[in-house]
């Protein structure tokens, strides 16, 4: 069902002609099931070339996917969990859905410097010169 729109949110939907399946066979439990059946669904996403996603999103997800973006800019999101291949591909648009969330979010706000009060750096002060004489009175006497 690679053909069927995928909502993020209500501002982005990834068209359906935008995604790619390719069904191959999965390791791990199964039985003979396993060698006969291709569960295992790899979903191909043109994340670069997308009309979907505006520039702050793309950038975004290119970094949030890591090793998983090709050099042409193609996602590549392999999912192999589960032994049926339905529930395989609800899990690969799950997850390409939780990346582009993740890439929509807003920017964190801008950190403010701030500067520490009067009253932290006397007690801050008074504690080193408190250390200070703790330190000169373990010493030995008049060894200087």
């Amino acid at each position: 069902m690679a053909s069927d729109p995928l909502y993020i949110k209500s501002s982005i939907t990834i068209a359906g002609w935008e995604l790619t399946e390719q069904f191959v066979l999965a390791g791990g439990p199964g039985g003979q099931n396993v060698n006969k059946v291709s569960t295992a669904v790899q979903l191909f996403f043109d994340l670069r070339n997308s009309p979907s996603l505006d520039d702050r999103v793309k950038a975004n997800a290119e970094k949030l996917a890591g090793r998983r973006l090709s050099k042409e800019g193609v996602l590549l999101i392999e999912a192999n969990r589960f032994r049926s291949q339905e529930r395989n591909r609800e899990d690969a648009r799950e997850r390409l859905k939780e990346l582009i969330l993740k890439a929509a979010e807003p920017p964190p706000p801008v950190r403010r410097k701030t500067k520490p009060t009067k009253g932290s750096v006397e007690r801050r002060l008074k504690e080193k010169s408190g250390r200070s004489d703790v330190k000169r009175n373990r010493a030995k006497p008049g060894g200087e």
